[in-house]
């Protein structure tokens, strides 16, 4: 198996603030775009159009357009029968997952950067510092080619018609994602995709940098791991990593590693 840390979600070039952990769960608020989608944040249920209008300050305009995108969270739109959750990805990102040979088994674990925020006098503000954490997870069950126009996914998944990769526009190796029904972990059934409750701090605890990661051993090349894909040994020390800038899919070939599953058995402890 290969774990994608893959990164989602507002950060300061994207949407141009962090997303929101609201009682101790990280809200991922998808980005802004211009690119083609259905969808724009008024529509999103519960508090997530007032999370982004409060936020970002009214620079982000709840009537523009989303990208939803994964499309993890079962509660934020109305669904169709069979909905399973979907990852879209084109240009330079999905050149990489290409190259790392993603295929139906391997895991994404989303991350993004979130700041604590809670509601006061009528609207939500930030009241605590800024960290990376994971928050939702998709397990690989069908990989679509989809090209410039997606809308051919449609026949076989009717229930991908909110999703913005399945439109016309996208780039030539437009490619879609599609979550499995079910994948086991450390003898547990888990269901294909989901947002974690409170999800997996990745910030070095006393670091000002997000960007600082403590990782554990399986993952880091210093201590015997892994590695993962954008970052050489340069960048890696034994107390963990500075993650790269640029690039949003970070590959990790876990194989059979004990540890590893066992760390990922641990992570999904707070999905019922």
């Amino acid at each position: 198996m290969k774990v994608i840390f893959s990164r989602k979600g507002f950060d300061s070039a994207a949407g141009g603030v962090a997303s929101p952990i609201v009682d101790g769960r990280p809200v991922s608020l998808p980005i802004p775009t211009k690119m083609p989608s259905p969808l724009r944040f008024a529509e999103l249920a519960g508090d997530l159009p007032s999370l982004v209008a409060d936020l970002s300050r009214g620079r982000v305009d709840v009537g523009r357009t989303c990208h939803l995108d994964p499309d993890i969270d079962s509660t934020l739109l109305p669904r169709k029968p069979g909905w399973r959750g979907a990852l879209g990805q084109d240009g330079a990102a999905q050149g990489h997952l290409t190259k790392q040979r993603i295929q139906p088994g391997d895991l994404f674990l989303f991350w993004g950067l979130f700041r604590p925020a809670e509601k006061r006098n009528g609207r939500w503000k930030y009241t605590g510092a800024r960290e990376h954490r994971i928050f939702g997870w998709l397990h690989v069950g069908d990989i679509l080619a989809l090209g410039p126009d997606g809308t051919h996914a449609l026949q076989r998944f009717p229930w991908l018609d909110q999703h913005p990769h399945v439109r016309r526009g996208w780039g030539v190796n437009n490619t879609l994602y599609v979550a499995s029904k079910r994948f086991s972990v450390q003898s547990r059934t888990l269901p294909g995709f989901g947002m974690l409750r409170q999800g997996r701090r990745l910030t070095r605890k006393g670091s000002a940098l997000p960007s600082e990661w403590s990782t554990p051993a399986w993952l880091n090349p210093k201590t015997g791991g892994t590695g993962m894909s954008y970052h050489s040994i340069e960048r890696w020390a034994e107390a963990g990593i500075r993650t790269a800038a640029r690039g949003q899919e970070f590959v990790a070939d876990i194989g059979d590693r004990a540890d590893a599953s066992a760390w990922l058995g641990d992570l999904f402890n707070e999905v019922e």
